[in-house]
Formats: C-alpha cells, structure tokens, sequence
C-alpha cells in the first residue's frame, strides 16, 4: 500500500472553519476516490496546520482516483472556492508502512 501525508498550513483564525468545511463537504466527495486513514491537528511546533493521510493500492491508482476527483463538478464548484481561500501552502509525502505496523505494513 501507499501512504500519502498532505499537510496544509491554513491562514491564522481558519482552522475551525477549514475542519467545518472539508469535514461536511470536503470529505464526502473524496471519499468517493480514495480511503481517508488519519487526519490530525498540530497544536504543536508550526500552528495553523492539518495532517491527512490517505491510502491508494498505488501510485497508478492514486493518479487515477485523483484525476477523477478533479474532474467532479462537486470538488469543484462547492468545496474548492471554500477551502482555497484559507491554504497557504501545503505539501505532499508519499510513505509505505513498515512490515511490522498493523496498518498494511510492507513496500509495494
């Protein structure tokens, strides 16, 4: 399996409406393309910031589900005008669980 950790810094004052958002209307779209494992507030270090990871079979499916997603009027037109306004950055790392971890350990 591959792991993918986005994290986005949001604008100071955002992070409750940005929850709000992505949780009622973010998500459920999503949902539809790929598999939500974790998603964290840092209150800790750099502020203003949240943690998703999600879960593709690999990267040949992730570019798939990805492509569909942004191709879907919903994405685009109900919850990206929301949450783009409130992002200052964000950035993408791509992991593989170890053998070990009970979450689907072992390289693809």
């Amino acid at each position: 399996m591959l792991y993918e950790m986005r994290i986005y810094e949001l604008k100071v004052g955002s992070t409750v409406t940005y929850l709000r958002q992505f949780g009622e209307i973010g998500l459920p779209i999503v949902s539809k393309y790929c598999k939500l494992v974790g998603y964290w507030v840092i209150e800790s270090g750099r502020l203003n910031r949240v943690v998703h990871v999600w879960e593709f079979e690999s990267f040949e499916q992730r570019r798939r589900a990805r492509e569909r997603w942004w191709q879907d009027p919903e994405w685009n037109e109900k919850y990206l005008p929301l949450a783009l306004p409130l992002v200052i950055s964000q950035e993408s790392v791509f992991m593989h669980a170890a053998p070990f971890f009970p979450i689907g350990g072992g390289a693809a």
